[in-house]
C-alpha cells in the first residue's frame, strides 16, 4: 500500500483565523486529533509568513529545549544557547523583527516540565513583544483541554483564540481525492477514511472501495491496523476498559447500561471513563431532540469518527472472516456502516438537527426548519436512490410514524422531507 502526497486545499477558514490571530499577535493555541491536517495547515501558513515552526520530541527536558533551539537556531539572532525554558523565552523577546512561532506538540514539554505553563503565562503577559504571534498547537485534545480551558490552568484565558482543526468534509474528500460528488462509491469511500486527510492519501481515483477497505483495514500490516490504540495513547486514555468499551459501542451497545452489561460491570462504574472518550471527541453523546442530559436518561453513545467507526463495526467483528466473504458480503458491511455516516452527513446540513426516539418511534432527523423557525423539519434519511413511488410510501411511513410521536404535542407545524443518496448531487 502506497500513499501519495495530496496537494494542500480547503481550510480557508482556519487560514482566515491564522491571518486574523496574526494581525493581533499574542498567543493562539491550535488542536485538533493526530494525522488531521493540522501539521501541514500550520507549515503552509507559516510559510507565507515567513515564520518559525517546531515539533517538541518525547524526551527528558534538557534534550526538548536543545531540540527546539536547534530548529529555530538559524532564524534567531542571538549568541547565546539556552539551558531553560526561561531562557529561551528571553531569546524570543529579545528578537528585533516581528514573528510568529509554533511549538507544535507542546502537550509533550509540559508532561515532562510541569513548570513552563506558568512560565509561559508571565512571559505572555509581561515579555511577548508586541506584532508577534505565539502558537501552541497539540494533537491531545484532553491535554489541550487541560492546559487551556480548565479555570485552574495558568494559560486559562491568555489565548486570543483556541482554534479547533476538525475533520473535513465529504466535498474536501472529493475535490482532494479526485472522486465524483454524486457517486455512492464516492461517499462509501469518504466512509472508509472520514474527515482525515492523512488517510486520503491512500485513495486511489479508480480503485473500488472493498479494495480501499482492504488495502487501509485487512491486509497484512495494515496502516490502520494499531490506530485506536494510538489515538487513545495520544489522548491519554489508557488500559484495556477504553477498547472494551468501544468494541461494544461499535458492536450496537449504544445505551450506557448495555455496554455495561457487555463489560460485566455496572454503569457507574463506567462514568468516569464515558467522559474521558467523550472529552477526547472520540464518542459523542446523542439525545433525543429537544431534551437535555439534566431532563432525560435516554441517551446513547456513538462512536464519532468514521474510521474509528468502521474499525470497530466492521474491522474487528469480521477480520478473522473477512478473506472467507464474498465480494457481496464486504460490499453489504461497507454500505451499512456508509448508511450511519451518511445520516450524520445529512444531519449535519441542518443547525441543531438530531435523531428522536421514544417507545414505538425512531426519526431519522429532527430539526427547527430553517425556512420557518416555527415549524418543524422532520425526515427519513435512506442510503440509496429511491424511486418516485419507494419516496411517496416512505414518506407515508413517516407521516404515520408522525402520529404516534409525542412531540407533536409541541410542534403542530411540521415539513415533512425524505433525503436519499440523490442528496450527493447537491
Amino acid at each position: 500500500m502506497v500513499s501519495m502526497q495530496l496537494q494542500f486545499v480547503n481550510r480557508e477558514t482556519e487560514l482566515g483565523e491564522l491571518e486574523a490571530a496574526a494581525r493581533k499577535g499574542g498567543l493562539l493555541v491550535v488542536y485538533g486529533r493526530r494525522r488531521i491536517g493540522k501539521t501541514r495547515l500550520l507549515r503552509h501558513w507559516l510559510q507565507t509568513r515567513d515564520g518559525l515552526y517546531s515539533q517538541a520530541i518525547e524526551a527528558q527536558r534538557d534534550l526538548q529545549i536543545q531540540q527546539v533551539f536547534q530548529d529555530l537556531r538559524a532564524r534567531l539572532q542571538t549568541q547565546i544557547v539556552p539551558k531553560t525554558w526561561q531562557e529561551f523565552l528571553e531569546i524570543l523577546a529579545l528578537q528585533k523583527r516581528p514573528w510568529a512561532l509554533c511549538l507544535d506538540e507542546f502537550p509533550y514539554l509540559t508532561a515532562v516540565d510541569t513548570s513552563l505553563p506558568s512560565q509561559v503565562q508571565k512571559w505572555v503577559d509581561h515579555s511577548l513583544p508586541a506584532g508577534c504571534l505565539l502558537i501552541l498547537a497539540g494533537s491531545s485534545t484532553r491535554m489541550m483541554h487541560d492546559l487551556f480551558l480548565h479555570r485552574a490552568a495558568p494559560l486559562y484565558g491568555r489565548a486570543v483564540k483556541l482554534l479547533h482543526i476538525r475533520p473535513m468534509d465529504f466535498t474536501a474528500f472529493c475535490e482532494a481525492c479526485g472522486q465524483r460528488f454524486e457517486e455512492l462509491e464516492s461517499f462509501e469511500k469518504f466512509a472508509c477514511v472520514g474527515g482525515i486527510p492523512k488517510y486520503w492519501e491512500f485513495v486511489e481515483s479508480r480503485q473500488n472501495v472493498v479494495a480501499l477497505a482492504e488495502s487501509l483495514y485487512f491486509d497484512l500490516a495494515p496502516y490502520m491496523e494499531q490506530e485506536p490504540q494510538r489515538i487513545l495513547r495520544d489522548e491519554g486514555v489508557t488500559g484495556l476498559n477504553a477498547l472494551a468499551v468501544l468494541e461494544a459501542v461499535g458492536r450496537g451497545a449504544e445505551r450506557p447500561s448495555e455496554i455495561a452489561s457487555r463489560l460485566g460491570t455496572v454503569q457507574t462504574n463506567l462514568s468516569r471513563l464515558l467522559q474521558q472518550l467523550l472529552d477526547a471527541s472520540v464518542l459523542t453523546r446523542e439525545l433525543p431532540f429537544g431534551e437535555s442530559v439534566r431532563s432525560t436518561k435516554k441517551i446513547l453513545y456513538r462512536i464519532a469518527d468514521p474510521t474509528m467507526r468502521f474499525w470497530f463495526r466492521v474491522y474487528s467483528p469480521h477480520q478473522t472472516l473477512w478473506r472467507t466473504y464474498d465480494a457481496e458480503q464486504k460490499r453489504k458491511l461497507i454500505h451499512d456502516h456508509a448508511a450511519t455516516v451518511f445520516e450524520d452527513f445529512c444531519r449535519a446540513r441542518f443547525p441543531g438537527a438530531q435523531r428522536y426516539w421514544e417507545r414505538g418511534v425512531e426519526l431519522d432527523l429532527v430539526a427547527l426548519d430553517p425556512k420557518d423557525p416555527k415549524r418543524l423539519l422532520v425526515a427519513e434519511v435512506k442510503w440509496r436512490h429511491l424511486s418516485v413511488a419507494e419516496r411517496k410510501k416512505v414518506l407515508r411511513q413517516l407521516e404515520r410514524k408522525w402520529s404516534r410521536c409525542s412531540l407533536r404535542a409541541k410542534y403542530p407545524k411540521v415539513r415533512f422531507e425524505v433525503f436519499d443518496a440523490a442528496i450527493l448531487a447537491g
